[in-house]
């Protein structure tokens, strides 16, 4: 169904583009002959030739003018380039009207060229999602079923080489997943039971049994693809203005070419074919086509990039705050940090074996689910410490695990529970100094005194350093702020290089401290990636989520980095300041040759062709102005 129906959007898109750009050329082909039969004396035959040149070229923005109209009630551009043409034929400049009708059927194919640009990535996305999907029996048997009637708690099969059909968890097997599709990395993931599963992206080796845990209206491409189709449905700003913009400037347009088929006889004594003459002239050289045009191309063509670049703008007038942005807010865990904590050391008494103390150590953390211990006991897979023995313990929540061995009672936990004193002495002070590079440090501790030491620590993401180096260069200052305490926070912010940081921030304090870098700064970001951070990514002016965050993160902010890739936020400004500048030539040249076409008409320096031309050929470059927006930022 997904697949069927990106292939007729894309289909649709192609077809629209060649039939209007096979009008066009069509219609110009029918202008060259009809001129070069004119040349021949045979005029009749000649205006048959402009006529259905005019047929041809015009019928598309005809259409789109007349249908815009009755449903704004409102005249618009295309309705001046209707009636500049029918006036031009009615004076008598067939060619000069069928001229000025070719060209804007050209730049229609070009603006219907970005347009179909702009949707070429959620096309590709709803190529990615499976149509069908094996649901398992309960006798064991499958069968072949539309993805759309699965309900969550169902049971797949997905066999080597199938899309995963649905969001979900694997129940049996072990297998190589291609995540390219989710997190832009090349080296398929080995995923094991119990591991998510994304729907999308690709089984290479086993076959897995999996349960499906999202509704297909909710899996991670469908997120993708509502985003993308809710940023090139919402306007930025300057378009709006423009779009009410236009509908005034019409009517004034049309009010003014009625005063001037009359006032130059009388005022000046124009003879009546040259004021009507000129009227026409007027009515195709104060047309805002440039102007209309100078920013839903560029806008679209900037999200498009974006989208193909791992960043999804929820609409246009994000990308236009994003330009802006003077300061960014960072979290902490998950965002600036991989929100994994990893062991960095190991340390043992002198009298103790370190290999059998790791053995120990992960055989009472194998039986706790905390995050820390979970990092222990993979530190002790690595480092093929892993005994089957499983000794009697009890938990003790918030401070750490007593166990009962055959060498007796082991303590592991804090220094609090361990013992300060033993702690503070072990390995002269050595715990301190591990605390005081930002780790967390456990110890275990048995019937002689502390055994030993394992510090953790949260790492930074690969990318983090460069991430921020590449934001100080484009202007914009950094800011961390994190629930963690004093010392963590500062560890963290001088290895990322932050410009400065807020240690020990609540939900509520982050909040506060975004309102109070706006009145700073005046226009601020916020990443993060936690239902934590959704208060002030929704305060921020600009929200950015990290792809891998939380659903909430996703839908409050402004902008997603769907493969979580830092370096993507000095990107996706460059990008929209590219924007800025194009959108601002683009303006700036669509006006002055609306004045210089006007004035020189007033002057009868012009004629009916070069205006034309000049007003055409404007609209043509701020279209292909606005197009340089699908090229790579650097």
């Amino acid at each position: 169904m997904t697949t069927l129906l990106a292939e007729k959007r894309r289909f649709l898109f192609k077809w629209t583009e060649h039939l209007e750009l096979i009008a066009a050329v069509l219609s110009g082909i029918l202008i060259v002959s009809a001129w070069t039969i004119g040349k021949s004396g045979h005029e009749s035959i000649s205006i048959s030739f402009y006529i259905i040149a005019f047929l041809i070229g015009g019928y598309a923005k005809a259409k789109e003018g007349i249908e815009d109209t009755i449903q704004d009630k409102q005249l618009n551009v295309e309705m001046l380039m209707i009636f500049a043409a029918i006036g031009s034929a009615i004076i008598g400049y067939w060619a000069e009207g069928a001229i000025l009708i070719f060209i804007f059927a050209i730049s229609g194919a070009l603006e219907t060229y970005t347009l179909n640009k702009s949707h070429k990535e959620i096309s590709s996305l709803m190529a990615l999602q499976p149509e069908e999907a094996w649901l398992l029996q309960p006798d064991g048997t499958t069968t072949s079923v539309k993805i759309e009637t699965l309900k969550v708690g169902a049971k797949l099969l997905v066999r080597p080489g199938e899309r995963i059909p649905a969001d979900g968890q694997i129940l049996r097997g072990t297998t190589s997943v291609d995540m390219s599709a989710i997190n832009g990395e090349s080296v398929p993931v080995t995923k094991e039971i119990g591991d998510e599963l994304f729907a999308g992206t690709v089984n290479l080796s086993g076959a897995v049994q999996m349960e499906m845990t999202k509704p297909s209206s909710e899996t991670l491409f469908q997120k993708i693809i509502t985003l993308v189709q809710t940023a090139q449905s919402e306007k930025s700003p300057s378009q709006q203005f423009i779009e009410k913009f236009e509908g005034t400037y019409v009517r004034i347009v049309l009010i003014v070419v009625g005063i001037m088929m009359f006032l130059p006889h009388f005022a000046l004594g124009w003879d009546w074919t040259t004021t009507f003459y000129r009227a026409i002239v007027l009515l195709v050289v104060a047309s805002p086509c440039a102007l209309v045009a100078s920013i839903m191309p560029a806008t679209l063509a900037a999200i498009s990039n974006g989208a193909k670049n791992g960043v999804l703008v929820k609409g246009g007038i994000h990308l236009e705050h994003l330009a802006s942005l003077k300061a960014i807010a960072f979290d902490k865990t998950g965002t600036l940090t991989t929100g994994k904590p990893v062991v960095t050391d190991f340390i043992v008494r002198d009298d103790v074996m370190e290999n059998e103390a790791l053995q120990l150590l992960a055989s009472i953390e194998s039986q706790s689910n905390h995050p820390l211990a979970l990092s222990i006991v993979r530190f002790a897979q690595e480092q093929n410490a892993i005994t089957n023995d499983r000794p009697m313990i009890e938990d003790i929540p918030g401070h750490g695990i007593k166990a009962f061995t055959n060498q007796g009672e082991i303590l592991v936990g804090s220094p609090k529970f361990v013992g300060r004193e033993d702690s503070q002495s072990f390995q002269n002070g050595i715990s301190q100094s591990l605390a005081a590079e930002g780790k967390t440090v456990i110890f275990m501790k048995d019937a002689q005194g502390i055994a030993a030491v394992v510090a953790l620590k949260d790492t930074l993401r690969e990318e983090a350093v460069s991430a921020l180096y590449q934001l100080h260069k484009v202007g914009i200052r950094t800011i961390m702020l994190t629930g963690d305490n004093e010392r963590t926070a500062e560890t963290i912010a001088m290895e990322a290089g932050m410009d400065r940081y807020v240690a020990e921030c609540l939900p509520e304090m982050k909040v506060e401290h975004v309102k109070q870098l706006i009145q700073e700064e005046g226009s601020v970001g916020m990443i993060g990636d936690g239902i934590n951070d959704a208060p002030a990514l929704a305060t921020a002016t600009t929200g950015i989520a990290m792809g891998q965050g939380t659903d909430v993160a996703l839908e409050t902010a402004d902008v997603v980095l769907m493969k979580s890739d830092l370096t993507k936020i000095a990107y996706s400004i460059k990008l929209s300041r590219k924007m800025r500048r194009i959108v601002k030539q683009n303006i700036f040249f669509s006006v002055a040759v609306i004045a210089l076409l006007i004035v020189s008409n007033f002057m009868q320096v012009i004629d009916l062709p070069l205006g034309v031309i000049g007003h055409e050929g404007s609209t043509i470059l701020v279209i292909l102005n606005g197009l340089r927006m699908l090229n790579k930022v650097s």
